[in-house]
Formats: C-alpha cells, sequence, structure tokens
C-alpha cells in the first residue's frame, strides 16, 4: 500500500516541475519581448527626434539619441548607415529609415524569441 502512495505524489512532483517550467518559460519570453519593445521605442523616439527638429542640448534628447546609438545593432549606425540620403532634410531622412529599419529588426526578433521560449 505504500507503493500505491507513493506513485501519486511522484506524478504531482513532475507536474509541478512541469508546471513551474512552464510558467518560467512564460516569464522569460514575456521580458525578452518587452525588452525588444523597449529598445524598439527608443529607436522609434530618437528617429522622431530627428523628424520634429528636437533641441539638441536637451539633456532628454541627448539620452534619447545616445541610447539609440548604442542600440542601433552596429548596422543602423547614422554615422555609417545602411542607407544615407542627400538633401534636403538627409539628416532627418537617414535618421527615420535607420532607426526605423532596427526598431522593426526589434521588433520581429524579440516577437521570434518569445514565439519559441513561450510554452
Amino acid at each position: 500500500m505504500s507503493r500505491m502512495a507513493d506513485k501519486p505524489t511522484d506524478a504531482g512532483t513532475g507536474r509541478s516541475t512541469a508546471l513551474t517550467v512552464a510558467r518560467v518559460r512564460g516569464i522569460v519570453s514575456r521580458v525578452l519581448w518587452v525588452i525588444c519593445l523597449t529598445l524598439a521605442l527608443v529607436l522609434a523616439a530618437a528617429a522622431f527626434s530627428f523628424a520634429l527638429d528636437a533641441n539638441d542640448k536637451n539633456e532628454l534628447v541627448q539620452l534619447v539619441r545616445d541610447l539609440a546609438n548604442a542600440f542601433d545593432l552596429g548596422y543602423f549606425d547614422l554615422d555609417e548607415p545602411v542607407k544615407e540620403f542627400q538633401d534636403p532634410n538627409s539628416e532627418v531622412k537617414t535618421a527615420l529609415f535607420n532607426y526605423g529599419i532596427a526598431a522593426v529588426v526589434y521588433l520581429i526578433v524579440g516577437r521570434f524569441l518569445e514565439r519559441v521560449i513561450r510554452p
């Protein structure tokens, strides 16, 4: 009879472990999605700061642009952009194009990782 009592306990432990793993995977997938979404929003805010001709001396504008420069994946950098536009408004067009593509890449990668990791 003690063998019968042990079996449901073992099955319950395995089930609770599977639930715990599923919960952890769900949390990790959501955290990764939120991180990628946040980085995409930072890049979009930086692009709009160029489009709206924001004050370069404002600390918040500088912070957003510095963060975007740090998270532009190296490929979408404004110093060596994927596509560089010519006048008129070359700086605005270049920032919108390159930071916009980087933001879309973060959204695609974030959604892909979220779907792969989520149980």
